[in-house]
């Protein structure tokens, strides 16, 4: 299997399979693939079992999987990327894995499972219902992470913490510890304007973070759009 992503802005994923090879993604994710390339529905994933495929249905990413297996020769399968951004490969293995946020996980290899990571309602504000989801990637592989926009990665020390809006965290090993905490002083929490939430990641550990997340890009362009007609 060889893969290798291509352009710059909107890049593209682009995996050559051997024969008999295979990669699996969740549903839509597929752009164009050679006639020789079979698709089909699984629930496996990993070797997390049914345990795993409930994990995996509660984190958003649903029961089934979709998988494309090359088949009279070699093939190709493409990933195109959804809004400007970056597609970031990653190994995972056995007890070292990855938090990603939960449009993030974009496909990978048939030992890599995806299962639910964090769940964390917000009250009101541009967060609304959404929340804060993560993914967990483990298993044993290859995956591939859709990012959105520009991307900073830091390696983060131990004991070192960086205080991160929600939307902005894109992916970090699960060594890293997390957890939900609200912005310092009074004024800023009843008067700012950025949320009063924040996401506290604490090294050791590798983090990276993005500049647009979607419902921030949402939120922007909602003025620009038609608005339905009260009448």
């Amino acid at each position: 299997m060889q893969a290798e992503v291509k352009g710059s802005t909107l890049p593209v994923l682009e995996i050559q399979l051997e024969p008999k090879e295979s990669v699996i993604s969740m549903h839509g994710e597929l752009s164009w693939m050679t006639a020789n390339v079979h698709m089909s529905q699984t629930t496996k994933a990993g070797s997390g079992g049914l345990m795993g495929t409930l994990k995996r249905a509660v984190g958003g990413g649903g029961i089934f999987l979709t998988q494309y297996q090359a088949k009279d020769g070699a093939g190709l399968v493409a990933f195109a990327a959804k809004v400007p951004g970056h597609i970031v490969p990653v190994d995972v293995e056995r007890g070292q894995g990855y938090l990603v946020h939960r449009h993030g996980w974009l496909c990978g290899t048939p030992g890599v499972a995806a299962t639910v990571g964090l769940q964390h309602t917000f009250r009101g504000g541009m967060w609304g219902g959404d929340g804060f989801v993560l993914q967990k990637l483990e298993g044993q592989g290859r995956a591939w992470v859709e990012l959105s926009g520009e991307l900073s990665h830091y390696n983060l020390g131990p004991g070192q913490t960086m205080l991160v809006h929600p939307g902005h965290v894109g992916m970090f090993e699960d060594r890293v510890k997390f957890k939900m905490t609200t912005v310092p002083g009074i004024a800023n929490k009843v008067f700012g304007r950025d949320g009063y939430l924040l996401v506290a990641l604490t090294g050791p550990g590798q983090i990276w973070l993005q500049s647009m997340p979607l419902p921030n890009l949402a939120h922007a362009l909602e003025p620009y759009l038609p608005q339905p007609d009260n009448g």
